[in-house]
């Protein structure tokens, strides 16, 4: 949320310093803050774009920071849906859309999106073809502006997730209803990317059991054979030569990314399920930090298991060291996240400088 408004322009200094830092210790495979692809699937002022020429070339310089240090960067690409800001969009002339008409988040959303005179609706089948080729362009543009890969986010309640979970889509097209027809805009939109930049340059994230923005998580039984039907789609498309990077999962520990951790946890799944079916690399998420010795279950003789960190990789720029030797991490400043300056960005200590700030 650091990027200049209007234009969903990143802040080149910023990020620059930012991705630089935690790419100091060779090797690590970064990604970058969720991305718009075009400004009609935002809604955010300060969100970061990948739709425009000057996008692209303020991305340029902060890639060239991180493959300067050996390093490698994936960028997200993010489309809202009816997490957007109704207003927002009001304000420029932008529908607020979903999988399907009127089925909001919650009674906030629904009475902002009203008093807006923008409420909500489900996307037509050829705006949903056009985002697929805005999911195009914007992997295009990525590579361009020289990340090593992109990311198509399919998680936390945002635009892809709203199609798969029958919870917020009862559509009744090609694209409604069925387990295969709530996954084909995601797949289509999959297959958009691996066709403009290649397969190995594209991963994807889900959150099978996350219910934040409205989605259903464990508490619909059924929507587990949706995310193993998608999963088994990206398999085969692996066999016949097309095998993504990578598949990221969240643990079902964090259910809402705003929760304090061991809040909204789900102790009734695992996504164990994935490895019976896909066969390529598996990133795992979720609260790991503070379990260690659960990380260490995840990842003990599977070399296709590899482990991200959010929250504390933002506070602690050295955090592959701070783990490989068992050193205490930075604390977090939640409140900072989203904030427009440099505060709790980059200025946060590496161990040597915490302990000489005598940092608690």
């Amino acid at each position: 949320m650091r990027a200049t408004s209007p234009g969903n322009v990143p802040n080149s200094e910023l990020a620059a310093e930012y991705f630089c830092q935690r790419s100091e210790i060779p090797d690590p495979l970064l990604s970058t803050d969720i991305t718009s692809i075009p400004k009609k699937a935002d809604g955010y002022d300060n969100a970061l774009g990948i739709w425009s020429q000057e996008q692209v070339e303020a991305w340029k310089p902060v890639f060239k920071r991180v493959h300067g240090n050996q390093s490698y960067v994936f960028m997200q690409l993010w489309t809202l849906g009816r997490q957007s800001e109704s207003d927002t969009l009001a304000r420029d002339d932008l529908p607020y859309v979903s999988a399907s008409d009127n089925i909001y988040i919650g009674s906030s959303f629904e009475e902002i999106s009203k008093k807006a005179n923008n409420p909500q609706r489900a996307l037509t089948i050829p705006e949903i073809k056009q985002y697929i080729k805005d999911f195009k362009v914007a992997a295009r543009n990525a590579i361009e502006a020289g990340a090593d890969g992109v990311e198509v986010h399919s998680a936390f309640g945002y635009l892809l997730i709203q199609f798969l979970d029958p919870k917020s889509n009862q559509r009744n097209d090609e694209y409604g209803g069925s387990i295969e027809n709530r996954a084909r805009f995601v797949l289509e939109a999959v297959d958009a990317v691996i066709e403009e930049v290649s397969a190995e340059k594209v991963g994807i994230r889900f959150t099978p059991w996350g219910v934040y923005g409205g989605m259903s998580g464990g508490h619909d039984p059924t929507l587990l054979a949706q995310f193993a039907y998608v999963v088994g789609e990206l398999e085969k498309r692996a066999r016949s030569g097309k095998k993504m990077a990578y598949i990221h999962l969240s643990e079902p520990r964090v259910t809402n990314p705003f929760l304090t951790e061991g809040e909204g946890e789900y102790k009734e799944g695992s996504n164990n399920f994935a490895y019976s079916i896909w066969k390529g690399p598996i990133i795992r998420a979720g609260n790991l930090a503070l379990h260690p010795n659960d990380v260490k279950q995840l990842v003990n003789g599977d070399d296709r298991t590899l482990v991200a960190f959010g929250r504390y990789g933002i506070a602690n720029p050295d955090l592959p060291c701070r783990l490989a030797e068992g050193l205490p991490l930075n604390v977090y400043d939640r409140n900072t996240f989203y904030g427009q300056t440099s505060k709790r960005y980059t200025d946060y200590p590496t161990y040597d400088e915490a302990v000489e700030l005598k940092w608690n």
